[in-house]
């Protein structure tokens, strides 16, 4: 019995590693095409190579439960064409055993997926976003056309970089009164974290005081904020590249500076859940090869995976703003896919025997 499980198990780690490096190849070759249309300043084609390349363990984070779909579907599905999965169960294999041991690499991704995610992934993200931002010219006030925008009471920053020692590229800073009318601006080349204070250098600095503009130079100016390194570097990257701590700590910064922390929520819920995603999308897959995809093509299953993939991932980016917009739970907005997922693969399991 533990020689089946065995054969089990690596037949579908071995699916499940072939679709991972087929998609991995294709996303790589399609991104570093869109790479060169960022080319600019000292960001050149080598530069697009490693960023894509720092880029890698956010890519295999992505589609960890993609390819654990396809991979569990391949696998099984090609031992239920051969009838393997049927001479099992005549030598007195249970079906129970036979999932569960199917089952079993799918742990393995959710343990791969959560050291990626949280340990590895948003690390490196941020290291290529800001290496990229600083490459293009980001000390520049014209050079960076994405950057980063916060709000801190009434002051409204944008920093086109943000490294994650703590030091800052291209900072402009435009304070407002209580009469919504800017009073002045400051625009920094770089801004570095010291002995607990941030310093401004080479600042450029216009006030607004009666009808007149005035424009000062400073080498080095302090700045007073309630941002810290450790805060900056979540915005870096998008939401749902970050780790779960970090979600939760800057979504309640976030609403202690009384700002709309949903979107940063709602990335939450999604990484959080996505193990159990990445299981329940594994039963689904076990339910088709032991139900309707039992004895179709090989090219069938395949395309069949692809669209339940795509439409559980769709159904998860439609939810997901739709929260936002019309103000529900983003949890509600993570959990409705999962429990549809869950219910079509418990039925067909059950129609199966």
């Amino acid at each position: 019995m533990r020689r089946l499980d065995r054969y089990i198990v690596s037949s579908v780690a071995a699916a499940m590693l072939l679709v991972m490096a087929i998609v991995l190849s294709l996303d790589f070759l399609f991104a570093f095409i869109a790479e060169m249309d960022d080319l600019k300043n000292n960001y050149q084609s080598i530069d697009a190579l490693l960023f894509l390349l720092t880029t890698l363990p956010r890519r295999i984070y992505d589609y960890l439960p993609l390819g654990a779909f396809m991979g569990c579907l391949v696998g099984l599905g090609t031992m239920a064409k051969n009838s393997e999965l049927v001479v099992m169960q005549a030598a007195g294999v249970s079906r129970g055993r036979i999932v569960f041991a199917a089952m079993k690499p799918a742990f393995l991704v959710v343990l791969v997926g959560l050291l990626l995610g949280e340990l590895v992934a948003p690390y490196t993200e941020k290291i290529a976003q800001s290496q990229k931002a600083v490459s293009q010219g980001a000390e520049s006030s014209v050079a960076s056309h994405k950057g980063l925008w916060h709000r801190e009471g009434r002051v409204f920053m944008h920093f086109n970089a943000v490294e994650p020692n703590g030091v800052l590229h291209g900072v402009m800073l435009q304070f407002y009164g209580e009469d919504k009318k800017l009073r002045r601006s400051q625009f920094a080349s770089r801004a570095l974290f010291q002995r607990g204070r941030w310093q401004l250098e080479n600042v450029l600095e216009t006030r607004f005081d009666g009808g007149r503009t005035y424009v000062d130079k400073h080498t080095v100016l302090p700045w007073k904020t309630e941002l810290t390194p450790s805060l900056l570097s979540v915005l870096i990257v998008k939401p749902d590249n970050l780790s779960i701590t970090g979600l939760f700590s800057y979504a309640d910064y976030l609403e202690q500076q009384e700002l709309s922390s949903s979107e940063y929520m709602m990335s939450f819920w999604k990484k959080l859940l996505q193990p159990i995603s990445t299981l329940v999308l594994v039963l689904v897959a076990i339910s088709f090869v032991f139900g309707p995809l039992r004895s179709v093509t090989m090219g069938f299953r395949v395309f069949s995976g692809v669209v339940v993939g795509l439409l559980f991932k769709y159904a998860q980016d439609l939810l997901g703003p739709s929260s936002l917009v019309f103000g529900f739970n983003p949890l509600y907005a993570t959990l409705v896919p999962i429990i549809i997922c869950l219910v079509i693969g418990g039925i067909l399991l059950r129609r199966s025997r």
